[in-house]
């Protein structure tokens, strides 16, 4: 936090927290209600006792809590997670609604949020403006006379956030992690993924179709109604065109595959007619010396694609990328479009959002950091940041010990793990620095054109960033956030303050529960620097084999059996789940769920352990763990993530992990002939 230069500064900080103060205060019964529903550690009203833990734990520990919750139509999965996340997000509206602009300088961090949200909410102004936010955007598009050009609006189009061909980025170099350069990845697409473009499934054909009716939509009501039809297969054959060539979502885990560091004439041999050396004449970063490129291949397409399409067709793609990009902040028929197809067609979702959620979103995205800074100073006690020091460091000495007596681990690679381990860097609550936003620029005149600004302004922020040594203060999720992250590059772990609220954490609860939800999680983050992917990092960040042969050899080994166990479990009675590619999250997982154990154990010490409401600590450690993985989910939903997420389903995060948990079938007696009982043989053993 910066520090105050004046005492009228001060007078208005102080003003400020108290009006927040009274401001919160109104508010309280209303936040009380909320905190409730989670707020009590092991609630047997959650539970289904009608079912036994030997048998389905999954619908014993959460059964209770689905039934209490049912699937909101707004939601295409609602669980514990999505649960908090929701009332924080009622936090931060409550937060943001208390900020009146009259009150503030119009360059004051409260103005800008508030004018944001304002005019985010402002349904009637966004109707008038109709397209006049993006008038201009369209109009340069139209101008555009030869393919000479194309370059030029991409990087323009990328400068306000809009996703057009390619990625673009800064961050770590995978070879030197004390450096920041620049990054070239595959992109281009309105479909989440390739295989969206390129399968044959009924599925796959059915989101197609869905996708072409939107592309009319969209171009109808903008005005080439008339174009609608024939504009929409030129896209389809276009982002197909990019597709084809783009990696699966299995290969993208592979960091060796997309590390491929080469120098400007390297990348203009990869793509010699679309000209990418003026893309970064335009960033002013044409000295760099390499620069990572993702996908070579797909970039190899471009330049095909690039002499394949017409410049009217081109033409056409980018303001189908300025349009789509802009529907969910344009008007109602716009915003019930978009909707339909990433809504209703892809997840099964039956309802928007209220509006007040997804401007929320909105803001959150757009000012994170400056709304951040008064979450924390509501919601986020000193305390509680002590005590997740605490934890992490448990864990950290749990680990080590687990590393320590690996049976199946030469010393050599033993060493390189453990000093790896202790050089994890750990983030909790909130940054040390916040980010300044006194050049961000937002006005009252319109809610799209604000979000733009603020594009530019992360935008240009990254490109400063690039060819400069690595900022490891620098924060890649916001304090609000109810996630967590590891970093490889960075080797750290992160964990927000929107995340260190029950059920992940309670000020209050003893200590099993607390080990079996956050402590899980942090193991779980600490691991994924130890996954099949994070593993071939070393100590400093750096892309590194640090591995012998053997040891390797005996890691792909085990992280098998993990794989099998997963492809075998059906998720829908015609659909198994996909092993491979949230190969990397079931392990971190797995060694969350073992180092979190073992660090209890080290808590329990010289402690007490009598039951609590009739469970003993393990069990309670078990149902902490099974509870933040409590959710409803649509059907539509669960295809889509088995296809897309390299997460497992919650009910697979539970009945998929704990049966080859030794210390789990004795904490609930589970012997064999039990659904939850796995024979030791078919028992995992890496971390």
């Amino acid at each position: 936090m910066k520090k105050l230069k004046s005492n009228a500064a001060l007078i208005l900080f102080i003003a400020f927290v108290v009006f927040n103060y009274q401001c919160t205060t109104s508010k309280k019964t209303k936040m009380t209600k909320l905190q409730t529903s989670v707020n009590k550690p092991i609630d047997i009203t959650d539970l289904d006792l009608s079912v036994s833990p030997k048998e389905d734990f999954y619908q014993y520990a959460t059964g209770g809590w689905q039934k209490k919750n049912p699937l909101p139509d707004d939601e295409s999965r609602f669980g514990t997670f999505d649960q908090l996340a929701k009332e924080t997000n009622q936090k931060i509206k409550d937060i943001i609604t208390c900020l009146d602009p009259a009150k503030y300088d119009r360059n004051s961090i409260e103005w800008k949020i508030a004018t944001f949200y304002k005019l985010g909410m402002d349904t009637e102004k966004i109707e008038a403006d109709g397209l006049s936010p993006i008038t201009e955007i369209l109009t340069r598009i139209d101008d555009i006379s030869t393919k000479r050009d194309l370059i030029k609006i991409t990087y323009e189009l990328h400068s306000i956030g809009i996703p057009a061909l390619f990625g673009f980025y800064g961050a770590a170099d995978r070879k030197d992690s004390n450096n920041q350069i620049a990054y070239l990845s595959q992109g281009g697409l309105g479909l989440p993924n390739r295989d969206y473009y390129v399968n044959d499934d009924e599925r796959s054909k059915q989101i197609r179709d869905g996708y072409v009716d939107y592309i009319q939509k969209i171009f109808s009501i903008s005005g080439y109604e008339a174009f609608a039809e024939t504009w929409s297969s030129i896209i389809m054959k276009f982002e197909t065109s990019l597709a084809e060539k783009s990696m699966t979502n299995l290969e993208l885990r592979d960091p060796f595959a997309t590390t491929n560091r080469l120098s400007l004439q390297e990348i203009q041999g990869l793509c010699p007619d679309f000209n990418l050396i003026k893309y970064f004449d335009y960033t002013k970063l044409n000295n760099q010396q390499f620069v990572n490129v993702g996908q070579p291949e797909f970039f190899k397409r471009l330049n095909e694609v690039y002499n394949e399409f017409t410049i009217e067709e081109w033409k056409i793609y980018f303001k189908w990328k300025v349009l789509n990009y802009s529907a969910p902040y344009l008007g109602k028929e716009f915003t019930d479009a978009n909707f339909e197809i990433y809504g209703r067609v892809l997840t099964g979702t039956q309802e928007q959002q209220e509006r007040w959620r997804r401007v929320v979103n909105r803001v959150n995205s757009s000012l994170g950091e400056a709304v951040g800074q008064i979450f924390v100073r509501q919601y986020f006690p000193p305390e509680a940041k002590k005590r997740m020091e605490e934890l992490v460091e448990n864990l950290r000495i749990a680990f080590g010990e687990r590393i320590k007596n690996l049976d199946w681990m030469s010393d050599v690679t033993k060493q390189h793990a453990l000093e790896k381990l202790q050089a994890i860097r750990v983030k909790i609550g909130y940054p040390e620095v916040w980010k300044d936003y006194s050049n961000l620029i937002i006005k009252d005149d319109n809610y799209l054109s604000n979000i733009f600004r603020s594009n530019k302004f992360d935008y240009e922020f990254m490109i400063s960033k690039i060819g400069k040594p690595v900022d490891k203060t620098q924060w890649f999720m916001n304090p609000q956030t109810v996630n967590a992250y590891y970093s490889a590059s960075m080797n750290e772990i992160c964990f927000p303050a929107g995340i260190l609220q029950p059920p992940f954490f309670y000020m209050d609860a003893d200590d099993a529960v607390n080990y079996g939800a956050i402590g899980v999680v942090i193991g779980h983050e600490m691991t994924h620097g130890f996954d099949d992917k994070g593993r071939n990092y070393d100590k400093d960040g750096n892309l590194n084999n640090w591995w012998t042969d053997e040891d390797a050899e005996n890691f792909n080994l085990r992280a098998q059996v993990l794989v099998d166990r997963y492809n075998a479990i059906h998720v829908l009675p015609d659909l198994t789940a996909d092993g491979k590619l949230s190969l990397g999250e079931n392990i971190a997982d797995y060694g969350g769920l073992k180092i979190a154990y073992d660090a209890l154990q080290i808590a329990l010490k010289e402690k007490t352990t009598e039951k609590i409401d009739g469970f003993t600590p393990e069990q309670r450690f078990y149902l902490a763990y099974a509870k933040i993985w409590g959710q409803n989910i649509r059907e539509t939903e669960i295809r889509r993530r088995t296809k897309e997420d390299v997460h497992s389903l919650g009910r697979w995060r539970v009945n998929g992990q704990l049966p080859g948990i030794k210390e789990f079938q004795d904490a609930f007696d589970i012997k064999e002939g039990d659904k939850m009982y796995l024979p030791p043989e078919k028992w995992i053993n890496i971390w």
